[in-house]
């Protein structure tokens, strides 16, 4: 077959070249060496300087300006609950309730301002898109962390006082904590047969999950409960701590990603710009009050914690009497034991801690492929025992805190008979609903029946074991060092999540989050900037009752506001430099 002219060279430049064998007896596997290239170490630069400032502080307040238009649309488009609301009767605040066209166009702008503003920052933490971020190296400066962490703190702030944002869940939340409260079990009792069909809390959970029980872990459905020891059936109260529990989650992500990424020698500020400062996070996780904030925050200080002890320089003993180092391993695996106890999702990260620990205790990848069987034992022994050591660790404080948890709890195992509850939702994020959904149409189209549901049975497991195969190929590509463990969670969540049955919107920050500590190449951070702004724009406060030309209109009038904004805002705007070239100049 014919080569055609210097392919190898565009596969090698896109990094989807297959690298060639060696056919040496010491030679291992390829796994992970294409993925490697995602990352690249980053210096630390100096510091803004005055007129960088002052852009800064413009971008800065251009996005609160966002976070503000999207609290006063909010009061029309967000998700109120069906009793209780708290802006009924009140005059000003009532206003956009009563004008959902108008109040939606307010929150589609405030949205596009927020997705800009955080596209424009990105120049003072990766650089220029066009020079820098194309070229894979550091800007010559960056925003300092205070500054970082100011315009995160200046961004949130509004949303903590909206309502809860494009999702329901909340009260979902709300509804099967009442249920635990009230001594019955969640993973039995759905909340309409818990608390009845006309109890404040559970009209306000939405009609696909009024007769499902709780999919979520016993910890999470914990916290909950106390919630409601403390604010009964007041709902704006409860949603009020629900929110505080998710902005420790934030929290905690703001503590451990700079230091996860300062571990893989990727700038701090980088990964806050890229991880924390996501419009995603601050939308859906602070706005939709999703527990994945609390999920991935525990999961987080769980994995710094543990690289803390396994990559430290002091001894690391753990056995009946741990040394301080050990007792911190143990703590960071009890960490990421409780995260799963909040959602099942974050076990994985104890697989790429346990591989990280099993090369701390000598393991490689060992070099079978080329060599003769009778080989394989003698050369595989050692990683095998030390790969098993770190097994048995990481699943003896596993079993250890998940059964503390559901025995302490008083919630029990039921969760473990829930997890597939969501798959009652078909999300076109999800690869195996989407290509099932779309077989399925087009068996209808062919006349051959409503076939999608048994397709679904098909392709859903079928996904979750190509996943499964996918994950195993990055652990090992992590025992060989070819990735770092980080970036090996980061990737094996993206293909978790890639192949999960049901995909929402704010499931992409499980593998952006991680990854931002890692990945520095501009596919990445440019794929992540596109995918997430688009994302964050197109996930609107919207309901199928919602007419099409509506959504056009507030599209449309959306950007026309963001345009105009930015005019304002920014002084070297390009509209002002025209304005100031027509300007006649004085004699």
């Amino acid at each position: 077959m014919p080569k055609v002219p210097r392919a190898r060279d565009l596969l090698d430049y896109l990094g989807l070249s297959r690298p060639s064998r060696d056919p040496g007896v010491d030679a291992t596997g390829n796994y992970g060496v294409t993925l490697a290239r995602l990352h690249g170490d980053e210096h630390e630069v100096g510091p803004l300087n005055p007129l960088e400032k002052l852009h800064l502080r413009r971008i800065r307040l251009f996005g609160t300006t966002g976070a503000v238009l999207i609290l006063i649309g909010s009061l029309g488009t967000g998700m109120m609950p069906v009793l209780q609301n708290p802006i009924t009767g009140v005059r000003v605040l009532s206003l956009p309730a009563r004008m959902f066209t108008t109040a939606l166009t307010i929150s589609i702008a405030g949205t596009m301002i927020l997705v800009l503003a955080w596209v424009l920052l990105g120049r003072y933490a990766i650089g220029r898109y066009s020079v820098e971020v194309a070229e894979n190296r550091s800007p010559a400066r960056r925003m300092s962390r205070g500054q970082a962490d100011r315009t995160l703190v200046m961004w949130i702030v509004p949303l903590v006082f909206a309502p809860p944002l494009l999702s329901k869940d909340v009260y979902s939340y709300l509804a099967q904590s009442a249920i635990a409260f009230r001594g019955m079990d969640p993973y039995t009792y759905s909340p309409m047969r818990g608390l009845g069909v006309d109890h404040p809390l559970a009209l306000s959970v939405p009609n696909l999950w009024k007769d499902t029980p709780a999919p979520y872990g016993p910890l999470f459905l914990w916290i909950g409960e106390q919630i409601t020891r403390v604010t009964g059936d007041n709902i704006t109260a409860a949603i009020g701590l629900h929110r505080l529990v998710a902005l420790c989650g934030v929290a905690m992500i703001v503590w451990a990603l700079p230091r996860l990424a300062r571990r893989c020698g990727v700038s701090a500020v980088a990964a806050l710009w890229l991880g924390a400062m996501n419009p995603l996070l601050i939308l859906h996780l602070v706005g939709g009050v999703h527990n994945e904030a609390l999920m991935i925050g525990m999961m987080l200080v769980g994995v710094e914690w543990s690289f803390r002890a396994i990559y430290g320089a002091a001894s690391l003993r753990v056995g009946w009497l741990p040394s301080r180092t050990g007792w911190l391993l143990v703590a960071g695996i009890a960490m990421i034991a409780g995260s799963a106890m909040i959602k099942v999702a974050s076990l994985l990260a104890l697989g790429f801690v346990g591989i990280a620990l099993a090369r701390r205790w000598s393991a490689t990848l060992p070099a079978l492929r080329n060599a003769p069987w009778r080989q394989w034992w003698a050369r595989s022994k050692s990683s095998l025992w030390a790969v098993a050591r770190a097994a048995v660790l990481t699943g003896a404080i596993l079993v250890i805190v998940v059964v503390a948890i559901c025995l302490g709890t008083g919630l029990g195992f039921g969760w473990t008979s829930t997890l597939s509850t969501g798959g009652i939702v078909r999300s076109w994020m999800s690869m195996p609903t989407l290509l099932g959904v779309a077989a399925g149409r087009i068996g209808l189209w062919l006349g051959l029946g409503e076939q999608t549901e048994a397709i679904l049975e098909i392709s859903r497991p079928v996904g979750q074991l190509i996943a499964g195969l996918f994950v195993v190929r990055w652990l090992l590509a992590c025992l060989a060092g070819r990735i770092h463990p980080l970036g090996g969670l980061g990737i094996a969540m993206a293909t978790f999540v890639l192949f999960f049955p049901f995909v929402q919107a704010w499931y992409l920050l499980w593998a952006i989050i991680p990854l931002a500590a890692w990945a520095t190449t501009r596919w990445f951070r440019v794929g992540t900037v596109i995918v997430s702004g688009i994302i964050a724009v197109v996930v609107m406060p919207t309901s199928s009752d919602t007419p099409p030309m509506v959504v056009v209109q507030g599209l449309a009038t959306g950007l026309l506001v963001t345009l105009i904004a930015s005019i304002f805002f920014f002084i070297d705007h390009p509209t002002r430099r025209w304005l100031r070239a027509r300007r006649p100049r004085p004699e």
